[in-house]
């Protein structure tokens, strides 16, 4: 472990201690988030797919708009002018490639609706179709046998059907209680309903189609689907395309337009007329052949749609997403201007899906935002635009109270998006500003405890295999937790948590962790996680500063469970240091309020787990944290309570808290915690303990040693625990300590005077030292006359002068709330200097 972490730890356990200006939270929080060199853009990987559709729509409308001059040239000038004089081949000819001409346009224009429709529905992603093309199959092969087979037909029937449901089943177990029909599968005609009977048994309550994959015969369903209907216009278009070619081409090499006779001016214009038409035919064909052989090579050959899906990171079905990007990026190409389909991306495409009626489409959208939220090229600028479109963020907030169970993976999706949006400050206070936010976000806390656990502490059989219901609860609770971590970051959103109701108490619900949760080795981790972010958020919102905090704290220590679920894992959770730390700072945030002080000491074991922690030798060194963190709790808790300090001297026949304490002071890491916790008990243990507080003064000799050779806050609290432990002794005990130490009371007074000299202004990290230095200084010049006079020679007066002229009010508070001072002292720190320079002028 790193030597410098200890440091870095007791510095940030200490912070309740010591002011913490926001300037420098701001600068720390931005050092993190800053990025090293400029951001560098990203192109969008779709801007590949708008381009190659814009090239399409161009060839497209070229073969179009050669097709309609090509009719208007055929139905105007040859059959309208040359009808009756042509001759009979090129009146077929021309008549024939018209047809062909007609029906090609048709299938187009029917194609790119059939194609869009095929990608409505993640069942065409290829795996969920082939399965149902097979199993139709099967069960289609098992009716004809059944009708062959004498004697059997009942039991056959009952069979066929019972195959028909199981097979079905996990292809439509997500569309129950739908409110409209995906019909995948649905004969439109008579004669086909055990078919279509069983696979759509739970789709009784829709109420419209959306016919991804509608079969228009019964028995013959793969064939008219979706996607083969649009495949069999496409071969329709190609094959009429070629007949043109092929037509056009005849009739242009031979040539054989019938002879003109002489003077019949009819039909002078004739061969013209026919060569420009068959030019304008092929023209067209080749166009539109070329349309397609550009197609083939980007989207066969090239492999277009799937490299565009692996650099978008869309996962195995995203396929089915990019095929309904493209093919709606090629519509308005075609359908409206080239250059529409260049506007769209896929992030505003997905918004777009996000508010349709379609819980496919609906789904297609949150995979694509999904994502992109996720993936780091492209996460900023996605969560950007997501959080400058508010009607996103509510459609969001409102997708996590969708609790049907086809709707699952979109209120998952949803979650974590707004997981990644609330990262950022801005975001989060958008999010939480919508009405209903909080709401929304407490309906993914759905506590679910199995209780079929083992009396040793494993789990049982039954638990270890986790429900598929039970396990969604898990995976909600914690995305809701995360949401409300991240929301808690600021003030105004932990005021909002506070304020709904029944947040706070499922909050603090989901922090309980039992005996067999903590101690067990086969314990599922998700469970462990929740707890962890559950007393994250906890923490967060213990920890808020100024009135919202102090009203939070309120809220937080009156629930009944909240400090006895913090002490269990105090108590049984040696296994995860990570949670005992939580719990502990949980405790001594509380402990800023003084009921809630009293609270956690009058629960019975608390204070015992908290000196167990501090006290416990042979841990790892990646876990004293726990222990620096169990001694600022105790030090706030003795803090201004009475009660405490005592219920402190009552566990000292198990504990020996007064020697073990002692004896902290000679351990780096626990001394600053322990010389504050006994400075505690000298102040607030009052007179009932003046027998357990004379054996501290066994410490005195440590505490003068450390005095003279430390500095900065190690050098702050042995001052201060000196000035009142130096006050039990006797003037002889004094004398004693002095002469033991081998120090002299003037080297200790010279300490004294040149800590002033090094601190002219009161300083954050050790905002008490002076306050300090002068109780000691009135000490020493009570104790012994002569250190009078040693403080004037010293120059003492002049320092105290300096302090009248410098005081602060950061020296008047001994606790804080970020800037804010909570406990002020009872004595100024104008009356303590007053006192000591009438004892230099008086004397």
């Amino acid at each position: 472990m790193d030597q410098k972490e200890p440091i870095e730890i007791s510095i940030q356990s200490l912070a309740i201690f010591e002011p913490q200006s926001s300037i420098e939270t701001t600068n720390s929080s931005s050092n993190n988030n800053t990025v090293s060199g400029p951001r560098q853009a990203n192109r969008a990987p779709e801007k590949k797919l708008t381009l190659f559709a814009l090239r399409l729509a161009v060839l497209e409308k070229a073969a179009t708009g050669l097709g309609t001059l090509g009719f208007i040239w055929a139905t105007v000038v040859l059959l309208g002018g040359f009808a009756i004089t042509i001759d009979q081949t090129d009146f077929w000819f021309v008549t024939v490639i018209l047809l062909i001409e007609g029906t090609r346009i048709f299938s187009r224009s029917r194609e790119l609706e059939w194609q869009h429709q095929a990608t409505w529905s993640l069942t065409d992603a290829g795996i969920s179709s082939f399965r149902a093309v097979k199993s139709s199959s099967h069960i289609l092969v098992r009716g004809f046998k059944a009708l062959f087979q004498e004697g059997s037909n009942t039991r056959e029937s009952s069979h066929l059907q019972t195959l028909g449901r199981r097979q079905t089943r996990n292809l439509e177990r997500k569309k129950t209680l739908t409110r409209t029909w995906t019909s995948s599968d649905v004969p439109l005609l008579p004669y086909g309903q055990w078919t279509s009977r069983n696979l759509e048994r739970k789709k009784t309550l829709t109420r419209t189609w959306t016919s991804s994959d509608v079969p228009l015969l019964p028995y013959g369903q793969w064939v008219f689907l979706s996607r083969n209907i649009s495949r069999l216009l496409y071969w329709l278009q190609l094959a009429s395309a070629t007949a043109c070619v092929v037509l056009s081409l005849i009739k242009l090499v031979k040539q054989n337009f019938g002879e003109i006779e002489k003077g019949d001016t009819d039909k002078r214009n004739r061969k013209s007329a026919l060569i420009i038409f068959y030019s304008l035919a092929l023209a067209e064909a080749l166009l539109f052949l070329l349309e397609k052989a550009y197609w083939e090579w980007k989207v066969t050959c090239k492999k277009l749609l799937d490299r565009i899906n692996q650099e978008c990171q869309l996962g195995p079905t995203g396929i089915i997403s990019v095929r309904r990007f493209f093919y709606d990026s090629y519509s308005k190409c075609v359908n409206g201007s080239i250059f529409d389909g260049l506007k769209m991306d896929f992030v505003s495409f997905a918004m777009e899906l996000m508010d349709s009626d379609s819980s496919d489409e609906q789904l297609i959208g949150m995979q694509i935002l999904g994502s992109f939220t996720k993936n780091p090229h492209f996460s900023e600028d996605t969560l950007q635009k997501i959080g400058i479109t508010i009607t996103v963020i509510e459609r969001l907030v409102e997708m996590l109270n969708w609790k049907d169970p086809q709707e699952e993976e979109i209120r998952k999706t949803a979650a974590e998006i707004l997981i990644k949006l609330a990262g950022k400050k801005q975001n989060s206070l958008r999010v939480a500003g919508i009405p209903g936010a909080m709401e929304s976000v407490s309906s993914l806390l759905h506590n679910h405890r199995n209780s079929s656990v083992t009396k040793c502490g494993e789990i049982s059989k039954k638990e270890i295999i986790i429900d598929k219901e039970e396990y969604g609860y898990w995976a909600f609770n914690q995305l809701g937790l995360q949401i409300l971590k991240k929301l808690a970051r600021d003030q105004d959103n932990c005021a909002k948590i506070g304020n709904t109701k029944g947040l706070l108490v499922k909050i603090i619900d989901f922090t309980h962790a039992e005996e067999r949760l903590l101690k067990g080795d086969r314990v599922a981790e998700s469970q462990i996680l929740i707890v962890k972010t559950s007393l994250q958020v906890l923490k967060m919102l213990a920890s808020t500063t100024g009135g919202t905090g102090r009203q939070l704290r309120s809220e937080i220590s009156e629930v009944v469970f909240t400090i006895s679920y913090i002490r269990d894992i105090l108590r049984y959770g040696e296994k995860h240091p990570t949670l005992q730390k939580l719990g502990i700072e949980i405790l001594t945030s509380l402990a800023l309020d003084a009921d809630a002080t009293e609270r956690i000491g009058g629960t019975g074991g608390v204070l015992k787990e908290l000196f167990n922690i501090f006290f416990r030798e042979g841990i790892p060194d990646n876990q004293n944290h726990v222990r620096i963190a169990a001694g600022e709790a105790l030090g706030m808790l003795a803090f201004e309570s009475t009660n405490n300090c005592l219920r402190v001297f009552k566990l000292k026949v198990k504990l020996k808290v007064a020697e073990k304490l002692v004896n902290a002071l000679e351990n780096p890491l626990l001394r600053i915690n322990a010389a504050r916790i006994l400075r505690n008990l000298f102040i607030y243990s009052g007179s009932e303990c003046f027998q357990q507080l004379r054996r501290v003064i066994t410490a005195s000799s440590t505490i003068l040693k450390e005095i003279m050779t430390e500095e900065n806050k190690l050098q702050e609290v042995m001052v201060g625990l000196a000035a009142h432990v130096f006050r039990y002794m006797t003037s002889q005990e004094a004398s004693a300590m002095f002469k033991r130490t081998g120090i002299q009371e003037s080297d200790l007074a010279t300490a004294l005077v040149q800590i002033l000299k090094k601190n002219p202004q009161p300083q954050a990290k050790t905002p008490r030292i002076r306050r300090y230095v002068v109780e000691l200084a009135i000490w020493m010049m009570k104790d012994t006359h002569n250190n009078i006079q040693t403080f004037k020679n010293l120059g003492m007066q002049q320092e105290l002068e300096g302090i009248t002229e410098t005081t602060a009010e950061i020296e008047s508070f001994d606790t804080f709330s970020g800037a804010i001072g909570l406990s002020r002292y009872k004595t100024s720190i104008h009356s303590l200097v007053e006192t000591a320079v009438d004892l230099l002028e008086n004397n």
